[in-house]
């Protein structure tokens, strides 16, 4: 599963309430999605699904879980 960067969604809040409290409009502000995920693979989770999860996917996760 992609997910975003947990980090990165709470920077970007960050940014949007700082400029909130400035005086801007929150209609105002622009609409950002992440651009950075983070791919978790649950192999556990895989085997009772009965899934095979390729070793070159295996490879390019960011996180397994056994």
């Amino acid at each position: 599963m992609a997910e975003p960067r947990i980090g990165d969604t709470f920077r970007q809040i960050g940014v949007y309430t700082g400029r909130i409290l400035k005086g801007a409009k929150p209609t105002d502000l622009p609409l950002v999605q992440s651009s950075k995920f983070e791919l978790l693979i649950n192999m556990q989770t895989a085997r009772m699904l009965g899934l095979t999860v390729p070793p070159s996917l295996l490879a390019t996760a960011d996180k397994v879980i056994e």
